[in-house]
């Protein structure tokens, strides 16, 4: 007979949990009809948390934002600030930091207004923003790191992923519930935070003179208008299974918090690269610059003619004039020359270099990028014509095979020159030439690196022996990793045992072999045991004293 215990036919069975119920009608309503149902997902909510975390969720009203987002920056600061990241664009910083200083001020002065009883309720223009230029010159990274400094939640999405309503497609108010989700469920700080809708202009029509998108992009334009105002947008996705059931699991749990968030505070910033729109622009001025008396002009630069974009320029573009007319604020970004992009290699926080450096430093090579080569690659990434973009695309190719051969090679320095970039080959043949005749202690300046700052932290010296050296070597490439980070992980207790030992015994100078490499926990077990170790006596003399 089987052990295993018998369940009686009365006994009560769980009730399946929230995603098995979802699950479950998923799979019949597919099957049904025909695999055709399309079910968005939500994130931030999760059906499957347990009850006691669902009861804990925070309810926060309108009067908690004070509390939850205070805005104290000027614009001076949000520039300064994005100058650390994003290297030129001034002026798109400098309108794009005053824009978010009026809207969060106006959002506080608001919330202190309809604070006060039997006081006229002020009013404001939001001021959206439209951000035009081409490709890879810092459109989302300005936007991102503006969320992040005043602490807001930040929703990033390409206009492209959404249609009409009723049709196949994401719903622009799904943007609205990501925010919350973003703010951990707290609808007051999402009701202030940024939605950054990216390739803004693939919404457009058919405009004049060009093919856009069909008519859904004017839907997604329409659906876009109550959003950028002031709307109110349910928590719950009224024609969403999953969440509609986590609306009625919430409410058998007795939490009735805000079920609507409202738009009035929360910032949109679109972007896009509008190619064409340079015609349009310069259309307009030639039909301007008509007549006897019109000067032969040299034919103005992109950059120069997005500067004197219109209204109309987007309408005839194939924006509607609604749409438009709630994107006040515009910035335009300017394109990135070759100077630029050795700046941002150079100078930005954000550096793609320091990505690199990384990326050897984890094998235990030491790269350095000479300005010689941040130059040559500028130049290739200009011609790219993607802005930062094209950064990656150049330095991928110089790089790839290096990446590749030097965490095996064993190598502790790769100097990255011009002669490197010109010829990677030569270049890498002269790295497996130089790996042949590297001795086993290459990584003694790793080493002795590290000996240094543990006696300036500790007041004890340690010397690695030859063999623990090449120890470490091996360890360091078997493990993938470097070898001043295998050092801090595999001597981490030293500090600590080793003072035992030299209050114990006087020590101060410790010799480490490769057992301290192979098995270190075993290695200073030894030392701090032999220290209190008393010697045994020879004789009477040494028992007594003489």
């Amino acid at each position: 007979m089987s052990d295993a215990p018998q369940e009686t036919p009365d006994a009560p069975k769980p009730p399946p949990s929230p995603e098995e119920i979802t699950r479950k009608l998923e799979d019949f309503i597919k099957n049904s009809l025909g695999g055709q149902v399309v079910f968005s997902r939500i994130e931030g909510h999760d059906l499957s948390s347990t009850p006691e975390s669902q009861d804990a969720a925070p309810q926060t009203t309108e009067e908690d934002t004070s509390q939850a987002f205070e805005f104290k920056s000027k614009p001076a600061d949000i520039k300064a600030y994005l100058d650390r990241f994003v290297i030129r664009q001034d002026e798109a910083k400098k309108v794009l930091a005053t824009a978010v200083c009026d809207h969060y001020h106006h959002a506080r002065m608001l919330r202190e207004n309809r604070a006060q009883k039997g006081v006229p309720l002020l009013e404001f223009t939001k001021q959206n923003v439209i951000i035009t230029g081409p490709t890879g010159v810092g459109k989302t990274y300005l936007v991102k790191h503006i969320a992040d400094l005043i602490g807001v939640p930040f929703v990033k999405a390409d206009a492209t992923k959404f249609s009409e309503t009723g049709y196949v497609g994401g719903d622009v108010d799904d943007l609205v519930r990501d925010l919350v989700a973003k703010a951990n469920g707290n609808v007051a700080l999402a009701e202030h935070g940024i939605i950054y809708l990216d390739e803004i202009d693939k919404l457009a029509t058919g405009g004049e003179g060009r093919v856009g998108r069909d008519v859904s992009g004017r839907g997604v334009q329409t659906a876009l208008l109550k959003l950028m105002e002031e709307t109110e947008v349910p928590l719950y996705a009224p024609n969403d299974i999953r969440s509609q059931m986590q609306m009625m699991f919430d409410t058998r749990k007795g939490r009735t918090g805000r079920e609507v968030v409202n738009t009035r505070n929360i910032l949109f910033i679109v972007s896009g690269a509008f190619s064409g729109m340079e015609k349009i622009i310069e259309k307009r001025q030639s039909k301007a610059s008509i007549g006897f008396g019109a000067a032969m002009a040299e034919k103005p630069a992109a950059d120069e003619l997005f500067r004197q974009a219109r209204t109309q320029d987007f309408k005839d573009y194939g924006f509607e004039a609604e749409f438009i007319g709630r994107l006040p604020v515009r910035v335009f970004c300017e394109t990135l020359t070759a100077d630029d992009l050795f700046q941002i290699m150079k100078h930005s926080e954000g550096s793609l270099i320091r990505q690199y450096e990384r990326e050897f430093h984890a094998y235990g090579v030491r790269a350095t990028f000479e300005d010689e080569a941040l130059r040559a690659v500028a130049v290739t990434a200009a011609e790219e014509k993607t802005g930062a973009r094209g950064l990656v695309t150049a330095w991928e190719k110089v790089l790839r095979d290096f990446k590749f051969e030097l965490p095996s090679l064993g190598l502790a320095e790769l100097i990255v020159n011009s002669d490197l970039v010109k010829d990677t080959a030569s270049a890498l043949e002269r790295c497996r030439v130089e790996a042949l005749s590297q001795p086993a202690t290459r990584n003694q300046p790793e080493v002795s690196e590290f000996a240094t700052h543990f006696a300036a932290a500790h007041g004890l010296t340690l010397v690695f022996q030859e063999e623990a050296t090449r120890a470490l070597k091996e360890r360091a490439q078997r493990e993938g990793c470097a070898v001043d980070t295998l050092c801090a992980r595999l001597f981490k207790d030293f500090p600590f045992g080793l003072q035992l030992v030299s209050r114990s015994s006087g020590q101060t100078v410790f010799d480490l072999t490769k057992e301290s490499v192979e098995q270190p926990d075993q290695f200073l077990s030894h030392l701090v045991v032999s220290s209190y170790r008393q010697p045994e006596p020879t004789s009477i003399s040494d028992t007594y004293g003489s």
